[in-house]
């Protein structure tokens, strides 16, 4: 097959996902990336990707294996391939399909970090609200919490997807599924402050639609948030390993702490499947077993 071919079929597949899937492009990415490394993988044996079997994906699963990943990447590669094969296949394009016999490695589930509710009010308390960077950082983060966005919805949120006045953000999430989420009084009071006070000066006479901006008029990228962060958590004290992402889950535990339902919660995340939110039930539980062991006399 020629080089030409090999890229046709990857570039294929990759429309399939972004249209037929409506995958995001992060997840294409990794999808591709996979594909990519057995690619590469397959041209120092002079194989092609549309001939070749299951023991060359074994090969070619053991090579990686030496690098110490973790189950949860052999899954996701495994998972890549094997849809990759499935497209092949359901296209006519191979007869015989590699994947079929190849195991996923079974994955040990962990339960999400999450910050307790004196941890997040410790770490709001160390923004200056007089410093406009500051206040925009404060006001995201916020609104991380507030809604349980991904670090990612946040950073591609535009101006037009706030309903400042019933407090709703229009996200497109994953998949580029489309969900109203409310924010509280906080997340609102900060948002107003950020957009009247500190937004046009950051940008200085560049122009964006987007509503957390860079000095150089772009959205400020997950990048950046991932290091402002750490930047906030070290100034508060927290030294755990926190991502913006565990404003997520602390949003969710917080919520069934505090009594929400399940299935509202799984709406305001914007899981497809309930059992990705049931996650969360468990670190709830954990909280009340902890406390059952600690006040009730007979524990």
């Amino acid at each position: 097959m020629a080089k030409a071919a090999r890229r046709n079929y990857i570039n294929n597949f990759k429309e399939y996902l972004s249209i037929e899937r409506g995958l995001s492009e992060n997840s294409i990415f990794s999808y591709l990336s996979d594909i990519q490394k057995l690619e590469r993988f397959l041209n120092k044996e002079n194989k092609q990707l549309q001939n070749i079997t299951e023991k060359d994906i074994a090969n070619f699963l053991r090579e990686e294996s030496r690098k110490k990943l973790s189950s949860r990447t052999r899954a996701r590669m495994i998972a890549s391939l094997r849809q990759f094969y499935g497209y092949l296949e359901n296209r006519k394009i191979i007869d015989v399909n590699p994947m079929h016999a190849i195991e996923a490695p079974k994955i040990e589930k962990t339960l999400p970090d999450v910050l307790s509710q004196q941890e997040v009010r410790k770490l709001f308390s160390v923004f200056r609200e007089d410093n406009l960077l500051e206040l925009r950082d404060k006001a995201m983060f916020e609104l991380l919490y507030s809604s349980g966005l991904r670090i990612s919805e946040a950073c591609a949120l535009r101006l037009g997807d706030i309903d400042r006045q019933n407090q709703i953000l229009t996200i497109r999430g994953k998949g580029g599924r489309e969900r109203l989420v409310p924010y509280g009084e906080v997340a609102a009071r900060l948002l107003e402050q950020y957009l009247s006070q500190a937004r046009a000066e950051i940008l200085n006479q560049h122009e964006s639609d987007y509503v957390f901006v860079s000095k150089k008029g772009g959205a400020l990228s997950r990048k950046s948030a991932w290091r402002l962060l750490k930047r906030y958590l070290k100034r508060a004290g927290i030294h755990r390993n926190v991502t913006p992402h565990t404003l997520r889950h602390s949003f969710a535990t917080h919520l069934l702490q505090n009594k929400a339902d399940l299935r509202a919660v799984q709406e305001l995340l914007g899981h497809m499947d309930i059992a990705t939110t049931q996650i969360y039930t468990h670190l709830v539980s954990g909280e009340l077993k902890k406390t059952h062991q600690q006040y009730h006399p007979r524990s």
